[in-house]
């Protein structure tokens, strides 16, 4: 069962935190099943970059992005070459290592 590994984010996981994920989950739905409040304006449709991340280890188990996750993600805040959609990053069978970005480009968040 492959792990993902959050890293401290000030707001939505000050601690960090390792998770039991099943390959098939994407990022986004294994983050939010543990009280991790990633963004996702857009209900998880690849339609917004609120649930931006940065894959700093495993990316190359991910299946490659699409056209769409690419051209949502040149829009979002903090682009790194392992940038990736939380709703999109579908886990196969390695760990990651997340960091969730600091800010995104939402102007207005319903849980504020």
């Amino acid at each position: 069962m492959p792990k993902i590994i959050f890293l401290p984010h000030e707001e939505l996981c000050p601690d960090g935190a390792v998770l039991d994920a099943n390959t098939g989950q994407t990022v986004l739905d294994v983050a939010l099943k543990n009280d991790i409040d990633i963004e996702h304006a857009c209900e998880k449709s690849c339609a917004c970059t609120t649930c931006h991340v940065i894959v700093r280890e495993g990316f190359d188990s991910l299946a490659e992005s699409d056209e769409l996750e690419d051209d949502m993600l040149d829009k979002a805040w903090g682009l790194d070459p392992e940038s990736r959609l939380g709703c999109q990053a579908v886990i196969a069978d390695e760990d990651l290592v997340v960091e969730i970005p600091k800010y995104t480009l939402n102007m207005v968040s319903e849980n504020h």
